[in-house]
């Protein structure tokens, strides 16, 4: 057996690590602010009127309400931008053949009967008519 001795001089020098991939940031709506919020508003909307109300939008009743400015409650505008980014990605080409049940299943279902539940976001809101809603009482934390 041979020790091999390794000279220096003859070892290239490997090239330095890749930068790390600069943070990206949420596209989350929640995460966002200013003209980024209101791209994403906007493409919202566009999709929940083009696509979402006119397919799934169901008979506005006072057991399934929905609030003509669905925009103006800012529950309704997380969980539909959730839905509409889950929609992306499970019906898209990358979502494979079972997305589109997968996203009727777990994402579409739950989310329209949270939205338009009476108790809802939209409770009180009927069709031409937004009522806006006061949150509830919140206390600074102070920790002890």
């Amino acid at each position: 057996m041979t020790d091999t001795v390794v000279d220096a001089d003859r070892v290239p020098e490997l090239p330095p690590p890749p930068p790390a991939p600069p943070a990206r940031r949420s596209p989350f709506i929640v995460h966002l602010d200013g003209d980024e919020y209101d791209a994403a508003l906007a493409g919202l909307a566009v999709w929940v009127q083009h696509l979402l109300l006119p397919i799934y939008g169901r008979e506005v009743t006072s057991g399934t309400p929905w609030c003509p400015r669905w925009w103006e409650h800012a529950e309704a505008i997380a969980v539909l931008h959730g839905l509409w980014l889950a929609w992306q990605e499970l019906t898209g080409p990358g979502g494979g053949l079972s997305g589109p049940a997968s996203w009727h299943r777990d994402h579409l279902n739950p989310v329209m009967t949270s939205l338009r539940d009476p108790a809802g976001p939209f409770a009180g809101c009927k069709t031409g008519v937004h009522r806006a809603k006061d949150g509830p009482e919140v206390e600074d934390y102070f920790a002890e």
